[in-house]
């Protein structure tokens, strides 16, 4: 079964962790892949951009208009993500608590069954 672990992150956190957790997330990030692909469960991993940088798109009436930054009512926002296919959602929780991030106060991650997949199997 495939499953999605998602980091959030609340806005600003990363910008309240001091120099050693950063060097601690990304030692960990580095050590969780490599036990991942060891396994043979990794299908991909990616961390995205600050949600600022990003844009909202909405269609209305066959209309598209894309709008700057992130959803305005959201708390917090995707930080990144690995994409896994492993055995079971115990599993799966299993892996996304050994994510760094998650240790730290403004960070959470969540797992979500990949209910279809489409495209290029790796």
């Amino acid at each position: 079964m495939k499953y999605l672990l998602i980091t959030h992150m609340e806005p600003g956190a990363r910008d309240g962790l001091a120099e050693q957790e950063r060097a601690e997330i990304s030692r960990g990030h580095r050590a969780l892949q490599e036990t991942v692909r060891e396994a043979g469960e990794m299908i991909a991993v990616n961390f995205l951009a600050d949600a600022s940088q990003g844009s909202v798109v909405r269609v209305t009436e066959g209309r598209a208009t894309a709008a700057p930054g992130p959803l305005p009512d959201v708390a917090v926002h995707a930080a990144g993500y690995y994409l896994v296919d492993c055995e079971s959602r115990e599993r799966a929780e299993e892996l996304a608590a050994l994510i760094p991030d998650a240790r730290f106060d403004g960070f959470t991650v969540e797992v979500r069954p990949v209910m279809v997949s489409a495209g290029t199997e790796m």
